[in-house]
């Protein structure tokens, strides 16, 4: 059987697409007419044409989803459930079009005799890099069940770790929305007027006053110019970053970051020892695993380090050396790393770096937080504070020459 594309009009006259699994274009009519639907189009689904269907941005699934699903996988491999009824059975549960539709295509390539590994490896956009030679290692093993549950929890992991992220950023993100809204609204409705009132009167302005006033004169008339300039200076500095020179230098810069570095620092070697260690545990050569596990890094600096260290373990050196050597890692993990490697469990000895480098990172992100929120309205209260004072001083001069 395969999967196929189809659009079709229902009872009531509405148009309808989906895919749907079956043995022809003909099978697939009969099918949708049994169902009180009338085919309009019915073709063989290609994974560009799936994903165009269900899905308006990139065709990878989300994290939590991928992982669902290849949990899902791996209780029925381990019950003993043929692998593509297996598939079958998982698009039947899954509530999420696009993997419905991504089961149905690695079903249709398992059941023409491909291997679950090739059929990974035949759609790129739609898998992490790590998942293809893992699912090799357990196919090889007879294994594959627990290698795609232990794939479930680190794509677990993975996901938390984001979600962490994105959690501890949203207070200070909403601080600096309503800061610059304040200020907006100040500089371009507020101030304008209150300028007219001043320059009628005849009032000598301070110097403070004059320099605000000129920053909401400038906010108020030539607001799209800075804006237009914003949008050009972002636009040059993603292309900048696009050419390697500019991009390992901002890298190595990043790094270096105070507070900032050693949060990017902990999270890329993380995400590293974590797959590392599970790339390790389901059989796969060191030399490989390195290779493969340099691709989550997004970092090219510490990317480019793991390629030395891939060259130095190749030709038979330490692994704990090596990145020591490389003077781009923590010595937490180059410690546990040695520790490993001389009792033979370095995949046990990088699980425990994982999980203490996620536990660094959480109270990082915690500390970084609580040392956001009073910085932000510290300045959020001097800006206001500047802007009030540039206000009162001529009231107060006015007074003066009153009395």
């Amino acid at each position: 059987m395969a999967a196929y594309s189809y659009q079709a009009l229902d009872a009531n006259g509405q148009q309808q697409r989906g895919i749907i699994d079956g043995e022809s274009e003909r099978q697939v009519r009969a099918l949708l007419r049994s169902r009180q639907l009338t085919p309009i189009h019915v073709q063989p689904a290609r994974t560009k044409q799936l994903f165009a269907l269900f899905s308006k941005t990139a065709p990878t699934l989300p994290l939590a989803v991928l992982a669902l699903v290849i949990r899902q996988l791996s209780a029925l491999v381990v019950a003993g459930v043929p692998l593509d009824e297996a598939l079958t059975a998982t698009a039947k549960q899954s509530v999420h079009a696009s993997a419905k539709a991504l089961l149905l295509q690695l079903r249709s390539k398992v059941v023409a005799g491909q291997s679950l590994a090739a059929s990974i490896a035949a759609l790129p956009e739609a898998f992490p890099r790590m998942l293809q030679p893992l699912v090799r290692a357990g196919e090889q093993a007879g294994l594959l069940g627990q290698v795609l549950e232990q794939s479930a929890n680190y794509l677990e992991r993975r996901q938390q770790m984001q979600q962490q992220v994105k959690m501890a950023m949203i207070y200070p993100c909403v601080l600096i929305l309503i800061a610059v809204l304040v200020l907006s609204v100040l500089m371009i409705f507020v101030l304008p007027d209150l300028q007219e009132l001043f320059v009628r009167n005849g009032a000598e302005l301070p110097l403070l006053t004059k320099i605000v006033m000129g920053a909401s004169r400038l906010l108020a008339k030539g607001w799209w110019l800075l804006l237009i300039a914003g949008v050009l200076i972002t636009l040059g500095m993603r292309h900048l970053l696009t050419l390697p020179d500019w991009q390992r230098r901002w890298h190595r810069k990043s790094l270096r970051l105070p507070v900032i570095g050693n949060l990017l620092l902990t999270a890329e070697t993380a995400r590293f020892s974590s797959t590392l260690s599970l790339l390790v545990q389901s059989g796969v050569p060191l030399v490989d695993a390195l290779h493969i596990a340099s691709a989550v890094l997004t970092n090219s600096e510490l990317q480019s380090a793991i390629s030395s260290v891939s060259q130095s373990v190749a030709e038979g050196g330490s692994l704990a050396r090596a990145l020591e050597h490389t003077e781009r890692f923590p010595p937490l993990l180059t410690q546990m790393v040695a520790s490993g490697e001389s009792s033979g469990q370095l995949e046990a000895m990088l699980s425990k770096a994982t999980v203490l480098q996620e536990r660094e990172l959480e109270e990082t992100l915690k500390a970084l937080v609580k040392l956001l929120e009073p910085l932000l309205l510290v300045v959020m209260a001097v800006m206001v504070g500047l802007i009030v004072m540039a206000v009162l001083l001529p009231i107060l001069q006015m007074n003066t020459l009153v009395q």
